[in-house]
């Protein structure tokens, strides 16, 4: 096993199955199983997931809404998802449990990194809710925040693609896979990976970065051996 500690940072839409919205039972069962294998081999897994299939922050301002509001609500939504999941996983025989960026008790325990810590110690899959707690900050920059925090070995970006391509591959069949890039790389070629506040974090403090396609079972335990896939991002 490669990574001990890993960051999984999971998208809102790809809890929303193909439609990209509301919560897909199939989904989650199939991630709950892939997270429930790495935690068996010894793995620590720290997950955040966003609330795009539910609610938008950034997205809402264009729509009336006060874009504090609107990433307030954004938050919200991350931590329906964070139950949802937490639910999934519990149900397929693995300890999980909600930590809150901002005070929500009994929905959640207030994050603290050491309690997320002892608790990913014991075996316990800790789901961070709640983005940073604060406007105007993605769920990517909340993944590399805690990662960091955390001292987590890589920051795994699970998507429904196997990696960082030159276009959209799913819109454009000539689009190339990457295999590794740097930090630098990425910003130069304009790749939308992370935004560039979360690159910023993961690249000044070396943490290591993967997109990968989270889609395919089994794809989440090779990843943490060492296996090709995806793409690798690094500083």
């Amino acid at each position: 096993m490669k990574y001990n500690r890993i960051l999984l940072k999971l998208s809102g839409e790809s809890a929303g199955g193909a439609d990209g919205t509301g919560i897909d039972a199939g989904v989650l069962t199939a991630y709950a199983q892939q997270i429930k294998s790495v935690v068996s081999m010894g793995c620590q897994v720290a997950i955040v997931i966003g609330g795009g299939n539910i609610f938008r922050g950034l997205d809402s301002s264009g729509e009336g809404y006060d874009r504090v509001k609107g990433d307030q609500m954004g938050m919200l939504a991350t931590v329906i998802n964070s139950l949802a999941l937490e639910s999934f996983i519990t149900r397929a025989g693995c300890s999980a449990k909600v930590f809150t960026s901002i005070r929500m008790e009994p929905v959640g325990e207030l994050y603290t990194r050491d309690r997320v810590e002892s608790a990913l110690e014991c075996g316990c899959v800790c789901i961070l809710a709640g983005g940073t707690g604060n406007p105007f900050f993605t769920t990517d920059t909340a993944a590399a925040l805690r990662a960091v925090e955390l001292k987590c070995d890589v920051l795994l970006k699970g998507t429904r693609v196997d990696g960082v391509y030159t276009a959209d591959p799913e819109k454009d069949p000539s689009a190339v896979r990457f295999e590794t890039l740097t930090f630098t790389e990425a910003l130069e070629k304009k790749l939308r990976v992370m935004d560039q506040t979360a690159f910023a974090m993961c690249s000044e403090n070396g943490l290591p970065v993967i997109v990968f396609d989270m889609n395919r079972e089994g794809n989440l335990e090779a990843v943490i051996s060492g296996s090709s896939q995806g793409t690798l991002i690094t500083p």
